[in-house]
């Protein structure tokens, strides 16, 4: 059985352009995405030690701790180097792409999908990796899966100051108008979801009740600005304090879904 072909500018972008690895390591916005990613999932993950199964899981960053409270974890991955770095996380690896898995039918307890919806563009690819993601589910198994937001390049780009660049300015207003990004200035090929629209991606796929959460909640690019301004870290500060508690008093709103850099859609496959 082949695998699909993943888009050359996403594989070069991942193997050459950014370490994965660092990324919600580092910076205070991306240690926000961590934190409320784990709290998220946490929220409604079963006990350990169930089946997950991580499909794109990059290097295994959410692999590493899921392994470590007790979950037994196979990651997935199309980009050569991801797969050989998450061999350290714990987890099995393997190499594949999110459109046509290698597992058998309801053998997972949970599927977390965190990063492959951002890349692929064409919308019956991500359904095929919803079907799949549903398919390799046990009935009542979870499925969480990650989109970026239609206008977080908005916010990002105002935060670092590049927005008001002619070139930056038209990049933007080109995603906020057709949702994806052509992949060819700073980014790769992306596409960016509305919180009602992963939602109804998850509801055609199948699963019950998705419910779409912001994972950064609305005050992230604060974060992104005053470390770009400062060079200083502020990971460790009151003001990361307070970001991470908007993010938490934000979900009962739907409308600041919007504000968020990322949102995660949870939702279950019927009994």
């Amino acid at each position: 059985m082949s695998i699909p072909e993943l888009a050359p500018r996403v594989l070069a972008f991942y193997t050459d352009t950014v370490d994965e690895s660092a990324r919600l390591l580092t910076s205070a916005d991306g240690r926000l995405e961590m934190v409320r990613t784990q709290e998220l999932l946490r929220r409604h993950l079963p006990a350990a030690p169930a089946r997950l199964l991580d499909v794109g899981g990059g290097p295994g960053t959410h692999a590493r701790w899921l392994v470590e409270c007790g979950y037994t974890v196979h990651l997935v991955d199309p980009v050569p180097r991801h797969v050989e770095a998450a061999r350290s996380a714990g987890c099995t690896v393997e190499l594949g792409d999110a459109r046509r898995l290698t597992a058998g039918d309801g053998s997972y307890d949970v599927v977390l999908l965190l990063g492959p919806l951002y890349h692929l563009i064409d919308g019956a690819d991500r359904h095929r990796a919803l079907a799949e993601a549903y398919r390799v589910l046990r009935p009542g198994g979870v499925v969480a899966a990650a989109g970026i937001n239609r206008y977080a390049s908005l916010f990002e780009h105002t935060a670092i100051a590049h927005l008001h660049d002619d070139r930056v300015h038209a990049s933007i207003a080109t995603i906020l108008a057709t949702a994806t990004h052509d992949g060819k200035p700073a980014f790769t090929e992306a596409h960016f979801h509305r919180g009602e629209e992963l939602r109804d991606e998850l509801g055609v796929a199948g699963f019950e009740t998705p419910e779409v959460f912001g994972i950064e909640g609305p005050t992230w690019a604060m974060l992104k600005a005053v470390e770009r301004y400062t060079g200083s870290s502020v990971a460790e500060t009151p003001l990361f304090e307070s970001a991470l508690a908007a993010a938490r008093m934000a979900e009962p709103y739907p409308e600041l879904l919007a504000a968020s850099s990322h949102l995660l859609a949870v939702g279950r496959r019927p009994v």
